[in-house]
């Protein structure tokens, strides 16, 4: 895949969701994804965020949810390199800071090293070890795969938070 150095990011709309679901469907197995804040699944095609394009193409896509002064990362997938990814993540942070939102939380696994790279060089902290919390999660969601990255057995979750310093008007 080649890296992508021209792109627009722009808010989801109710429209895109003929073009978010099956990118949904390609990286997480369904629209279907666990939200931790809601303690459940979620249909991550009907929530709020942004979509990275290129030439029409979907190079990227971020999705949240805002439980009062937090912010969930739902889901994020950049596709080419470039820095969409870090894009799609500064999108989510100015609107949380201009929007009161104190505290921004990012879920991922145990085996997703390059996630948890990305959350740290991003200004993101461990906050929690959730162990065992995968194969919890595979009852309401059977896709969850048991190997993950490098063949790591799926098993443990692991949070990570950004603080932030809310802009005044």
């Amino acid at each position: 895949m080649s890296t992508v150095t021209h792109y627009t990011l722009r808010p989801l709309t109710p429209a895109d969701k003929p073009v978010v679901t099956p990118v949904l469907v390609r990286e997480w197995g369904a629209t279907q994804v666990v939200a931790l804040s809601l303690g459940g699944v979620v249909d991550a095609s009907e929530l709020p965020g942004w979509v990275a394009e290129s030439d029409g193409e979907v190079v990227g896509l971020l999705t949240y949810l805002v439980r009062g002064e937090v912010a969930e990362l739902v889901t994020i997938n950049a596709f080419a390199g470039g820095g969409v990814g870090a894009a799609l993540l500064a999108e989510l942070v100015e609107h949380c800071r201009t929007n009161g939102v104190r505290r921004i939380a990012v879920t991922t696994t145990n085996d997703n090293t390059r996630a948890l790279r990305f959350y740290q060089r991003a200004g993101f902290h461990l906050s929690a070890l959730r162990p065992g919390a995968v194969t919890e999660a595979r009852r309401s969601k059977p896709e969850i795969p048991e190997l993950g990255e490098d063949d790591i057995p799926i098993r443990d979750e692991l949070e990570l938070t950004m603080a932030l310093t809310v802009e005044l008007p």
